[in-house]
């Protein structure tokens, strides 16, 4: 997380009308994709200043329902393989933070996970099975075993640790440390056996320590590649990117070839705009887009070369970024202009810019991406852009949320017949 001294919304740095809203609610979905015979979607929005998380439905555009969770409520993430949906309480300033996890069929809380101090974001690995959660006050990451509903082993990190990210391969952790400018880097093992009637320190430990880097300021945000070869870890305390190489299995064609690469090791330091905050990757992993908070720009880097193909002025105070599947544009949330800026990374320009509410932050689509939905800090509200029309994109609608909101995510449902 960031300091207050950089100005940077809330969420961000953590790691960013009432007859209007009226009159833009439940609208109806005239135009819209069809959806099948009990399809469900809804977005959550995690509300850091009201401890509550505001319910979305995506089919009728209309709030759903006001869940009530703990404290400060920040990161977000869904199960793939569960309807469960789990928000990160980050708690008093002074005391222990938890895990609220939403039931998604019923859209209610139906348990509670205690945590360390002032955790903020939350990895889920792709089993749906394990759940890595970095506590920044307390520096140490916890690992929920999602199953048994409760934490099973604890591991050191450096200095309060923002983000802890899970490779696809679930064979690596990565922590960002900000103030202690570094990443720490874990070998997981994915499933040891548990025993679910014994303490977490009588558990077989799933984390190994493998390597830590530092000269990394302020280092926050990360990417993992999709075959899980690499890291790109945000560098927001300067204008830097790090790639970080994370080692193969022994038995890998990749580590067959190149017994080097069985090693975790620096790649490079990329030089990108100042204060980078958020990296976004391009589904396929060839790209990574860098949000540079304090010159207003954003940074191309090739995942393949690991090069700076070059930097862009994007909007005022960018601090998002989201691609779209078929990897051909980029969605960035500009925070001090109060829009949404569209490039097109096959053209390499900015195609067009869209109003929002105050202080836009985090991104998130709906499944089919239809919508792009924007989460406005500083008004209390989430922005439903349409991304598809006669027209091109356009700002459909402004659904209520609640107060600081600080993340989205969204959950499709299809009930069985």
């Amino acid at each position: 997380m960031h300091s207050n001294t950089t100005h940077l919304p809330k969420f961000t740095a953590a790691f960013a009308a009432a007859a209007l809203l009226s009159s833009l609610t439940a609208c109806r979905r005239s135009d819209f994709p069809d959806v099948p015979s009990g399809y469900r979607e809804f977005a959550y929005v995690s509300n850091g200043g009201a401890n509550t998380v505001s319910v979305l439905d995506l089919v009728y555009l209309r709030p759903d329902r006001t869940l009530q969770v703990g404290a400060n409520p920040s990161g977000m993430a869904v199960n793939p393989v569960k309807n469960e949906v789990y928000v990160v309480n980050s708690g008093p300033q002074n005391g222990n933070g938890s895990i609220t996890i939403i039931d998604a069929g019923t859209n209610k809380v139906v348990y509670t996970i205690g945590l360390h101090r002032q955790p903020y974001f939350i990895s889920v690995d792709p089993a749906g099975r394990r759940a890595y959660v970095a506590n920044s006050a307390s520096n140490n990451v916890s690992v929920i075993d999602l199953d048994l509903r409760r934490e099973i082993a604890v591991a050191g990190t450096g200095e309060s640790p923002g983000l802890a990210r899970i490779a696809p391969d679930m064979r690596s952790l990565i922590v960002t440390n900000r103030a202690s400018n570094s990443v720490s880097i874990f070998a997981v093992d994915p499933t040891p056996a548990l025993d679910p009637n014994a303490p977490a320190k009588q558990q077989p430990q799933p984390l190994h320590f493998r390597a830590s880097f530092d000269h990394c300021p302020g280092a926050t945000d990360a990417v993992i590649l999709p075959d899980s070869s690499k890291a790109f870890i945000a560098c927001s305390g300067g204008h830097q990117v790090m790639s970080i190489n994370l080692a193969a299995a022994p038995d890998s064609w990749p580590a067959k070839q190149n017994p080097s690469l069985m090693n975790d090791s620096v790649l490079a330091f990329l030089d990108v705009g100042e204060t980078p905050v958020h990296l976004a990757m391009k589904p396929d992993g060839g790209e990574i887009f860098s949000s540079n908070f304090a010159s207003g720009s954003i940074s191309e880097i090739s995942t393949y070369t690991n090069e700076v193909g070059g930097t862009y002025p994007i909007g005022n105070k960018p601090v998002h970024g989201l691609v779209t599947a078929d990897n051909s544009a980029l969605w960035v949330s500009n925070f001090g202009a109060d829009s949404l800026s569209l490039y097109s990374i096959d053209d390499g320009k900015l195609v067009s810019s869209l109003r929002t509410g105050s202080s836009p932050d985090f991104l998130a689509f709906s499944a089919d991406e239809h919508l792009l939905l924007a989460a406005d800090a500083h008004s209390g509200d989430v922005a439903v852009i349409r991304t598809l029309g006669k027209l091109g994109p356009n700002l459909f609608t402004i659904l209520p949320a609640g107060a600081s909101p600080n993340a989205i995510v969204v959950k499709a449902i299809t009930a069985k017949n």
